[in-house]
């Protein structure tokens, strides 16, 4: 088993790249891997509930979906701080099973990992 800290960067300006990292951490959790998904950037509005109920890549699967195979799978999501309070986001805005968390929590997780994967 690996571990994984898997990280996107893209919101609902672009579904396909917004979708790709909810994918990953939910195959590398069906694989047996332990893993964690960080929002930052754009992809903060992702954690708000509500955001990924109207968000289909290209030829993927929707995001809504891919999101509740995440939450059901335990997978934590970690959404940047300052990137949320950039955006308006809140701690009672976020969807079930993620959090806020800070720059000092990603370098100790990624540190800690076997990968980070970035999309």
């Amino acid at each position: 088993m690996a571990t994984f800290i898997i990280s996107g960067s893209r919101g609902t300006d672009d579904p396909t790249m917004a979708t790709l990292p909810f994918m990953a951490a939910k195959v590398a959790k069906e694989q047996g891997h332990d893993v964690i998904l960080w929002l930052w950037n754009e992809s903060v509005t992702l954690g708000r509930k509500g955001a990924a109920d109207h968000v289909t890549g290209v030829n993927l699967t929707p995001l809504k979906d891919l999101l509740a195979a995440v939450q059901a799978a335990h997978i934590p999501i970690w959404v940047c701080g300052a990137c949320a309070v950039a955006r308006q986001i809140g701690v009672g805005d976020l969807v079930s099973g993620a959090t806020i968390k800070g720059m000092p929590d990603y370098i100790k997780a990624a540190a800690e990992r076997d990968r980070c994967l970035s999309f």
